[in-house]
């Protein structure tokens, strides 16, 4: 008997009109009657106003929804660019970058494919970047660099492909960023090295940052991690001459660095939006 009453309940608040209108209120924008007799132009204002309002998950199933059914619409390669956009604002990475690939193989002549290429690049560049890093300066050389790695190739991409491109000043202004992070990654790690007595591992990883990152904050420590393994390691005339370098390279001493705000810049840059 209670089981039918509750039956009964349940079956007489479901026929509620008020049901209806939380679950429109709830998913208002999930199912395809929601968008008829919609324009392309409408699904594209309606994103961009999304996007200004930083909704990005909103402003996305727009995108997403005008590419389905406006694939072959004049502006599809804007909103293909638009979207992708705003997968990297939402922080959906792995759909930023395939959306940029995509517009890539699919408008490789378009006028705007620089931006695809620059788009990787910050997508890449940020990745790893949480939103407390962007208020409290850190040292991000102590992260995993394979994300930065990555940047610094599509960052080197646009700039092979587009030297005149309207993203190159940003661009080559974080290769910078990036190169002098991959050089203290080496210096993070040899200086590991040294205290475990592993003189020759940190010796490699000293002659890393001089070979691949000769123009970073990096290279006088690495000189002097360099002076000192080759001593542990009874190599004195391979000291003598990494000492040598140091002196005349740095006649006063080791620059003072602050490594945690290497790239707080662009950190502030991203905030703010201005990696439109």
């Amino acid at each position: 008997m209670k089981f039918r009453v509750a039956c009964l309940l349940i079956l007489s608040l479901s026929a509620l009109p008020g049901c209806e209108t939380l679950k429109s209120f709830g998913d208002s924008s999930s199912s395809d009657e929601d968008y008829t007799g919609w324009s392309a132009e409408k699904f594209r204002t309606n994103a961009k106003e999304a996007v200004e309002a930083s909704n990005y998950d909103k402003a996305i199933k727009f995108y997403e929804a005008v590419e389905a059914r406006y694939p072959f619409d004049n502006a599809a390669p804007q909103t293909q660019l638009d979207s992708a956009y705003a997968y990297y604002k939402n922080n959906d990475a792995e759909a930023a970058l395939a959306a940029a690939d995509r517009f890539i193989k699919t408008y490789p002549r378009d006028i705007h494919v620089d931006y695809a290429y620059y788009l990787k690049g910050l997508v890449n560049y940020n990745r790893g970047i949480s939103f407390i890093d962007r208020f409290l300066p850190t040292d991000t050389s102590q992260r995993d660099q394979a994300f930065a790695n990555e940047a610094l190739e599509n960052f080197a991409e646009l700039m092979r492909r587009f030297p005149q491109s309207h993203y190159i000043a940003d661009a080559q202004q974080r290769t910078v960023s990036l190169k002098n992070n991959l050089a203290m990654h080496e210096i993070n790690i040899a200086r590991y090295y040294m205290k475990r007595g592993a003189y020759i591992a940190a010796a490699n990883r000293a002659n890393t940052v001089i070979d691949k990152y000769d123009r970073t904050i990096a290279v006088p420590q690495a000189l002097e991690i360099l002076q000192e393994s080759y001593t542990q390691l009874n190599m004195p005339q391979l000291a003598k001459d990494a000492k040598r370098v140091y002196d005349q390279n740095y006649p006063n001493g080791t620059p003072e660095t602050d490594t945690s705000n290497i790239t707080i810049s662009h950190q502030i840059w991203d905030f703010i939006g201005l990696d439109k």
